[in-house]
């Protein structure tokens, strides 16, 4: 049902309740008094029904029966139309969740407009039908309720956020790598917060400034100020929220960037301690190459002369040379020219 309650109250008495709103209206011009209506996501006919009876502006009708506007206040004549914007903490969640209420206040009548379940209107009403003396006062002194209760939910939401940046400050600290996203979420989370919550200052301010020309009764101002008192240490919540989160955003770029650079140092370290053993490595891999070399020389070297023993070892009888009276000499002479030569070559290119 989008009627959620229908009364007309009379010196802050509540009447026997009408079964709609048009007993509402005869019963308004039978017995006077003021009517407060409240309505939960209305549809068409319902509010163009309370815009014709009580003369609301057709722009402020507009904006309550499509919803998802800014807190704000605006006069229409001798009719108030004001937005707020309610919230809750969601414990299980780890958020907020916003709400949205519209009230239309002039002379005899309040109609608000819900479009959540925040805030508990019924309890607004509840707590007024018991402090007749206050309804009497008036639609302001209806406002006024309406506007404690907005921000007296605004507590546990203040409550909820600080366990999430203590908690936040705790992994930026731990090294959790998920901890950059939740600053981001909660931070998203702050600022739509703080657009809930700032337009009320400026809110209540103009209706205190405008308090004398328009009649309101002292009591009511009253509660206006304490309700402004109350906005304004939750402004002051909401801002010091948005800086520390602020804050823990460049001090999470700041140690991600010293971790970075650690990590950088340490492969740096490794690579040297790397280039360093591949050096050696080399080094020594050079060294053997020498050796292998030097063993290679002269073992070629040796080979020569074993090469030409071996030839007259081989005890052929027709070898010329084994009955020349030069063949030993000129076997011993080339044996030492081919280690010479040899020698040189090797020498030559530094393989001795």
């Amino acid at each position: 049902m989008t009627l959620i309650d229908n009364a007309v109250y009379v010196d802050g008495v509540r009447l026997p309740d009408p079964h709609s709103l048009d007993e509402t209206y005869a019963l308004m011009g039978e017995k006077g008094g003021m009517a407060w209506i409240g309505l939960y996501r209305p549809n068409a006919e319902e509010i163009r029904s309370v815009e014709n009876e009580f003369g609301l502006h057709q722009l402020a009708v507009e904006d309550a029966l499509t919803g998802h506007q800014r807190s704000k206040l605006e006069r229409y004549g001798d009719t108030l139309f004001v937005v707020l914007r309610p919230a809750r903490y969601l414990d299980a969640e780890e958020r907020v969740e916003f709400g949205e209420v519209h009230v239309f206040i002039g002379p005899g009548f309040v109609v608000t407009v819900r479009h959540a379940e925040s805030p508990n209107l019924g309890a607004v009403r509840h707590r007024l039908e018991g402090n007749p003396e206050l309804l009497a006062l008036g639609p302001e002194a209806v406002l006024y309720a309406i506007l404690d209760e907005v921000v007296d939910e605004y507590e546990p939401v203040i409550a909820g956020l600080q366990n999430d940046i203590d908690e936040i400050e705790g992994q930026l600290f731990g090294g959790d790598p998920d901890v950059s996203r939740r600053i981001y979420d909660l931070l998203g989370e702050v600022m739509d917060f703080q657009r809930a919550v700032h337009p009320l200052t400026v809110m209540l301010e103009a209706l205190l400034k405008g308090a004398e020309k328009y009649k309101v009764d002292i009591e009511v101002q009253r509660g206006l100020r304490d309700v402004l008192d109350h906005v304004l240490a939750v402004v002051g919540h909401a801002d010091a929220f948005r800086a520390t989160l602020q804050n823990a955003l460049t001090v999470h770029s700041t140690l991600t960037t010293q971790r970075q650079n650690e990590e950088m140092q340490r492969i740096s370290e490794n690579n040297l301690t790397l280039a360093e053993d591949t050096r050696k490595l080399a080094e020594a891999s050079i060294k053997q190459g020498d050796e292998v070399k030097k063993i290679s020389a002269w073992a070629a070297i040796l080979f020569a002369p074993s090469l030409i023993a071996g030839i007259y070892g081989m005890n052929f009888v027709h070898m010329p040379e084994l009955h020349w009276v030069f063949g030993y000499p000129m076997a011993i002479g080339g044996m030492i020219l081919l280690m010479v030569l040899l020698y040189s070559v090797f020498k030559r290119n530094h393989w001795l």
